[in-house]
């Protein structure tokens, strides 16, 4: 397993590089991969080895009709065996609303890991409260104006989305997550939900804090953010920015993992941090 340093140091801040955890990386070791949709295949070449064998005649010049009848007839049943392991209809369809959500779903994720990783990074080095704060603000909420514009609104909300907000990056993480159950909730699923979680936690923190930072919130004396009874400095709101900042990190890159493991073939897997 590798790591990735994602320590920040902002001279602002007076914060140590030190003081900062890692993102981790994980390592490109893979488990096993299955690829079920070529267990058909495989299945149907045992079963044609099999034929070989079983119509393979004696090295003799003389064959009777009812051997060579009993001979084939064994040959059709062990063909028959191989078809019946052929990829069902109901794996098709699934396979293709797999193949749907990734081309839907995983290019606002991997554009809003960029980000993270590149501009929101240089924004909380900077101590740029304002740019912090509208780079992980979801968009307002429709409002009665909206109703007498042709979209309803929909296209200006959207533009004013954070780059890296739950409404842009973290519903598609979890919509993505949601492709690979289908009946019951699998647990590659459930797993890829709870990183999405923490990173949710991680952009509400990180977003509460640049407001504060800016006047617009009060942490209850210091409070919310585990700062005791004190009122935030900035100096402290940037130590808990920074904390956050890693822990989303980090909630990222295990996301990404469980959904690169056993991903189908025809599936490019996705980047880390």
């Amino acid at each position: 397993m590798k790591y990735l340093v994602f320590a920040i140091l902002s001279a602002s801040a007076g914060v140590p590089v030190d003081a900062f955890p890692a993102i981790a990386t994980f390592g490109r070791h893979r488990s096993k991969v299955v690829d079920l949709s070529r267990s058909g295949v495989i299945c149907s070449a045992d079963a044609g080895e099999q034929q070989e064998q079983v119509i393979s005649l004696p090295k003799s010049s003389l064959t009777t009709r009812s051997s060579f009848l009993s001979t084939l007839s064994s040959a059709s049943a062990t063909i028959g065996i191989g078809a019946s392991f052929a990829p069902s209809p109901s794996f098709a369809r699934g396979r293709a609303t797999l193949e749907a959500a990734y081309d839907r779903y995983t290019p606002r994720i991997v554009t809003g890991g960029e980000f993270y990783a590149k501009e929101l990074k240089k924004m909380i080095e900077k101590n740029d409260w304002e740019a912090i704060k509208a780079a992980t603000s979801d968009p307002p909420k429709k409002t009665k104006a909206d109703r007498s514009k042709l979209d309803g609104g929909v296209a200006e909300r959207a533009a004013q989305a954070g780059q890296f907000c739950d409404a842009r990056v973290l519903t598609a993480a979890d919509l993505y997550a949601a492709a690979f159950s289908d009946n019951s909730i699998s647990p590659k699923t459930k797993a890829m939900k709870a990183e999405v979680m923490k990173m949710r936690d991680a952009v509400t923190g990180i977003n509460s804090a640049a407001r504060e930072a800016l006047g617009e919130g009060k942490s209850g004396g210091g409070g919310l953010f585990g700062l005791g009874g004190k009122k935030a400095s900035q100096t402290d709101l940037a130590k808990v920015i920074r904390k956050l900042y890693v822990d989303g990190g980090n909630a990222y890159n295990a996301y990404i993992y469980a959904a690169n493991e056993e991903l189908p073939l025809q599936l490019k897997k996705l980047p880390y941090l």
